[in-house]
């Protein structure tokens, strides 16, 4: 009780001394700097455990703990979020726009930490897919929860979402821009110019946070050592087609193999069909083991051996032909590994994975051009940090986020003309063949999200339960037009509904319907309403989505629809009250 008076004196106190803009700019900064300790403690974590699981592996022999490790991950991830969080893992971001779209931007407590739980358990015992998602979940967790203990509304809750995600970004990477670029193209929808300032500040309070406490021990981190030639262009334009095609073939065999895995009921031998299916795969391709960004390490640094270590296949790392074939069948696999993981109730993303696969698209491309030699010598690295790029750039349909990531993390804008050349052309393509993201592809199937469309956000902010008018007097199929004329006398409306002596709506009835008879006084005695009562042109559902009752007033041309509730009438919508909700709305957006 104290604490409650407490907070209440302070918001009183914040409401007389703060307005409302400078407030959100300091809960900014608190928001970006708990998220990127958040992010700091989570990447900690996840290092400490696969070093005290791996670090005594032989470097030039395969092991089989290989295969127990992602199973034991699973297993435990499962029981922990099924038995103790009780939360439903899978997709973080798609969670998040699902609740932004559909919730409110209202977050569950939990999601402030139970995702650096479960996907510590995932990631660390080998899980193959990023921690960037469920640190995104967390910092947006922060953002809302913060939010809605200082009573703030819609639209300031989401956009300290989207300072949470930019700060939890910013730390993880050390990139405050591919930050804040992130939380624009991914997390919100609607950003103007005022609303870069508190993303800057939490991703910049998040980076520093990282910076004070890790230094630049990051996921990884190269400078580059060989600059960008111009005569590679037709290179690197074939190289964003590639992209594009392999980030088209990593979601299309997500989204199967997770299909696959789903359809296995049970939690417990989901998950043991899942960490087999992914032990097997790690125990023949190591470097698919968690994140992977000691191998993008190896690649960009010319370290082939490092790639081969600790497989089956060490005595063939002399072998540069064996050693292509070896990546290509990593870039096959590498997607239903991931699917595996999550699909079998894992925690975590696809941010890593993304940059995993890009990484050994542009490793595998650069080698070949030099393999066979067609017009000289290229970059292996160059190739691999623009592959990385264009991959991300068409798994996420976020091409800002990726080259600037990846221009941040290099240190400088060298590769900047490729980086934008491939990430346009992997975009472009990507979307040819699907037209959504990874993380909005189901949401926009399901009808729960509308990207980039201002109409629909606003409707889907209106509650269909406050419109619904009760104030129409209802009357019995088996009453006469006598009893309604009664009844016309009381009331101010022209519609009545006909309803049994069960609740149901069984029809309509207007004053037009019974004009000629109401002063026929001996015909109106006789009929009977179910003979004269009509079907209306529609029904709404209480809990339909507002888009869908404005495609049925749109289709029908009527003004008022009847509303029904578990199958019996529980009242009347109009248009013009639809009409003067979303007027409203609009207006206390625009003012917000």
């Amino acid at each position: 009780m104290n604490g409650n008076n407490l907070l209440a004196r302070f918001l009183i106190w914040r409401i007389k001394h703060i307005n409302n803009k400078n407030f959100v700019l300091i809960l900014a900064g608190i928001i970006g700097m708990i998220s990127g300790l958040a992010a700091v403690t989570l990447k900690s974590a996840v290092h400490f455990i696969q070093n005290s699981l791996t670090g005594f592996f032989h470097y030039g022999f395969a092991n089989i703990l290989y295969i127990t490790y992602p199973l034991i991950g699973i297993l435990l991830t499962v029981l922990l979020a099924h038995f103790v969080l009780k939360e439903k893992l899978g997709h973080g971001i798609t969670d998040i726009l699902y609740i932004i779209s559909k919730k409110s931007s209202i977050i569950e407590r939990s999601k402030m930490y139970s995702r650096m739980f479960t996907s510590a358990l995932t990631v660390g015992f080998g899980g193959s897919v990023g921690l960037e998602a469920p640190i995104v979940v967390t910092g947006s967790a922060i953002g809302s929860n913060i939010g809605q203990l200082m009573h703030l509304n819609y639209k300031k809750r989401t956009m300290l979402i989207g300072c949470g995600s930019a700060g939890a970004v910013a730390a993880i990477f050390n990139s405050p821009i591919a930050g804040v670029i992130f939380a624009i193209e991914v997390i919100l929808s609607d950003v103007t110019i005022a609303s870069f300032i508190p993303l800057l500040i939490a991703s910049v309070s998040g980076q520093l946070v990282s910076l004070v406490l890790l230094g630049q021990d990051i996921l990884f981190t190269f400078r580059l050592e060989e600059p960008f030639r111009a005569i590679e262009t037709p290179y690197f334009l074939l190289l964003g087609a590639v992209c594009g095609i392999t980030a088209f073939y990593f979601n299309r065999v997500m989204y199967t193999v997770e299909g696959w895995v789903g359809k296995i009921n049970a939690r417990i031998p989901r998950a043991l069909v899942g960490g087999i299916g992914l032990g097997l795969i790690i125990f023949i391709f190591p470097p698919i083991y968690g994140e992977g960004y000691d191998s993008i390490t190896g690649m960009l640094e010319g370290r082939d051996h490092y790639l081969l270590s600790r497989s089956l296949f060490f005595d063939e790392v002399e072998n540069p032909y064996f050693l292509l074939l070896f990546l290509l069948g990593i870039l096959l696999i590498k997607p239903v590994a991931s699917a595996l993981t999550i699909g079998a109730g894992g925690s975590g993303g696809v941010f890593a994975p993304s940059l995993f696969m890009g990484a050994v698209t542009g490793f595998l491309f650069a080698r070949f051009i030099n393999v066979v030699q067609v017009a000289g010598h290229v970059s292996v690295a160059n190739f691999t940090l623009v592959g990385m790029c264009g991959v991300m750039s068409g798994i996420m349909h976020a091409p800002l986020t990726a080259i600037f990531l990846i221009a941040e993390l290099t240190g400088g804008y060298t590769l900047f003309v490729p980086l934008m050349l491939v990430s346009a052309i992997s975009y472009s393509v990507s979307s040819y063949f699907q037209r959504y993201s990874f993380y909005t592809k189901n949401l926009v199937e399901r009808g729960d999200f509308i990207p980039y469309d201002k109409d629909k956000q606003v409707l889907r902010l209106i509650s269909l339960e406050k419109l619904v008018e009760t104030d129409l007097m209802e009357i019995r199929p088996t009453a006469t037009v006598e009893e309604m004329v009664q009844l016309v006398q009381m009331s101010t409306r022209n519609i009545f509904p006909v309803v049994d002596e069960h609740g149901v709506l069984k029809g309509i009835i207007t004053l037009d319907d019974i004009r000629e008879i109401m002063f026929d006084i001996e015909k109106r005695k006789k009929v009977i309403i179910n003979t004269i009562m009509r079907q209306p042109p529609a029904e709404v559902v209480l809990d339909e989505d507002m888009e869908s009752v404005m495609n049925k007033f749109e289709k029908t041309g009527a003004w008022n629809l009847p509303v029904i509730y578990g199958g019996r009438y529980a009242g009347f919508v109009s248009k013009s009250r639809i009409f003067n909700a979303y007027r409203t709305r609009l207006i206390r957006q625009q003012r917000e």
